[in-house]
């Protein structure tokens, strides 16, 4: 990865319904243009995200979506609607994003959550996205989100039953990302922090097979917490606010459009078969199969998007 750098812009753009998005830009301001579209939902744009590209070569923008990080109103405040945070809100953002920054066509860098949402804006702007680099891929089908809240406790049984464990016993049989919704919206303030840190223990878990594995510091502050596990469960009950696999039926859409799919074998979080289905239907990508790699891929991320930079 690049030595860490620091924005030479940065702002809250007013996106409406009482939204303001952070976003910032950093390395070379004439160089090719890139968006970080980061995961969660609700991770926000941290810094190593910029270390991903060469700042000689690009002009590389992050933001934080809806209710994250530094925009606001934050999901971490129980009384932040998130009736107006759906994916169509996140794309619409992300176009007068690009309008505001004058930018014509712009690479997509996301992970995870983030490759979801990547793929959702190319398949609807395919004019204004050059390339798309994407790692820990998903498509937020139906199929992808019971595996991980329900089918996964074959992988991890005991951790699995404590997340189960967590909802009422009237809960258990269904859907359990809706039932997490439901606590960390109860007006009672110790149930919603119980069922914030049981949601986060289980995020931690189901991605632990990486290499150099550690836990997720962020989980220790409550206010990330929070607002991290309310955005998660708020996006996962509503299956990303898209018609069930849409964003593989329309991945045909994305021919012209050159792009790398970065998937680790052991990503249990993000199983690899998404990604090989999107290839499958999308001429102009390649599947880059990361054999000891889980969930997140740093390395050949950087050589992807020097490739890019390169050409």
């Amino acid at each position: 990865m690049y030595p860490p750098i620091e924005p030479y812009a940065h702002g809250m753009l007013d996106v409406g319904d009482g939204q303001r998005v952070y976003w910032e830009t950093c390395g070379n301001p004439d160089g090719r243009p890139a968006l970080v579209v980061h995961g969660g939902p609700g991770s926000g744009a941290g810094a190593s995200w910029r270390r991903l590209f060469d700042p000689a070569a690009y002009r590389v923008v992050l933001f934080d979506q809806r209710g994250c990080g530094r925009s606001s109103p934050p999901a971490s405040d129980p009384s932040t609607d998130l009736s107006v945070n759906t994916t169509g809100h996140l794309l619409a953002d992300m176009e007068l994003l690009r309008a505001h920054l004058g930018i014509d066509r712009w690479l997509l860098c996301g992970a995870s959550w983030g490759s979801s949402l990547a793929l959702a804006y190319a398949q609807r702007h395919p004019d204004r996205v050059s390339a798309l680099v994407l790692f820990s891929v998903v498509a937020n089908t139906d199929r992808e989100i019971v595996w991980l809240t329900r089918d996964m406790g074959r992988v991890f049984p005991q951790e699995w039953a404590r997340f189960r464990d967590g909802v009422p016993e009237a809960d258990r049989d269904g859907d359990l990302s809706a039932a997490y919704a439901r606590l960390l919206d109860d007006p009672d303030p110790a149930v919603r922090e119980r069922a914030a840190r049981d949601w986060c223990d289980w995020e931690d878990v189901h991605v632990s097979l990486a290499g150099g594995y550690a836990p997720d510091p962020r989980f220790d502050d409550p206010v990330f917490r929070y607002g991290f596990a309310r955005l998660v469960t708020h996006y996962f009950a509503n299956r990303g606010f898209q018609p069930d696999g849409q964003v593989l039926r329309d991945a045909g859409r994305l021919a012209g459009i050159p792009g790398v799919l970065v998937q680790g074998r052991l990503d249990v979080s993000g199983p690899p078969d998404i990604a090989w289905l999107l290839t499958r239907d999308w001429p102009d990508a390649r599947l880059e199969m990361v054999e000891s790699g889980g969930h997140g891929i740093g390395e050949r991320v950087v050589a992807a998007l020097d490739s890019f930079a390169a050409g």
